[in-house]
């Protein structure tokens, strides 16, 4: 069996930093966020499975998902939030199990944004990858990414596992808080720690 790795972090730790930069060395990189975002795309069982359960007022004119308005609902809404991962997550694992199956390289990165928050993820990795930055860059990042107010990201935030439960519960940390160099030493680091473990499971 393949090494796998679930990589995740709070919103704006950089995540798809790290993610890109694992790719190129050989890794298998498989990002759910990816997979959430096609299976709600215009057609969708998916799709229309929210719009049965949230409204049509989720859909917009050209029948793709207004995702922006289901993202401040579900921030604000914890019930209707736990309604939409009840819908989602089983789906998305689903298409996870297939696409591992089907992975090739010396071990696996999962990119599960919110491993800890569902806990629907966890037999599905060997190891816990914490991307790590303080709650201050958290916030400018996202505002800068997603074009949303500080509020908004502290809402997001307030959803998610503290940063320093993640840390307590991780199995490896990447330090996101300096600069692009920086990041990419420590993801090459690790990066030959996990060729090393995959070659044991191997033996």
């Amino acid at each position: 069996m393949m090494l796998v790795i679930g990589l995740t972090g709070g919103i704006g730790s950089g995540k798809s930093s790290a993610a890109r930069i694992f790719s190129p060395l050989g890794a298998a990189v498989i990002d759910t966020d990816e997979i959430a975002h096609r299976l709600t795309e215009k057609g969708t069982p998916a799709l229309a499975a929210i719009i049965e359960q949230f409204g049509s007022c989720y859909q917009l004119p050209d029948e793709n998902l207004d995702r922006a308005k289901l993202r401040k609902r579900i921030f604000s809404d914890q019930a209707a939030k736990e309604k939409l991962e009840t819908l989602l997550h089983p789906l998305i694992k689903q298409q996870l199990v297939s696409e591992i199956a089907k992975a090739r390289g010396p071990y696996l990165v999962l990119m599960i944004p919110l491993f800890f928050e569902t806990g629907a993820y966890r037999d599905l990795v060997d190891r816990v990858l914490v991307v790590d930055c303080d709650e201050n860059q958290q916030i400018t990042r996202t505002m800068s990414r997603s074009k949303i107010s500080a509020d908004e990201v502290r809402a997001i935030m307030a959803h998610q596992v503290p940063r320093t439960e993640r840390i307590k519960q991780a199995d490896d940390i990447l330090s996101n808080l300096g600069n692009q160099a920086d990041l990419e030493k420590q993801v090459q680091e690790l990066h030959q720690h996990y060729l090393t473990l995959a070659l044991q499971r191997q033996v």
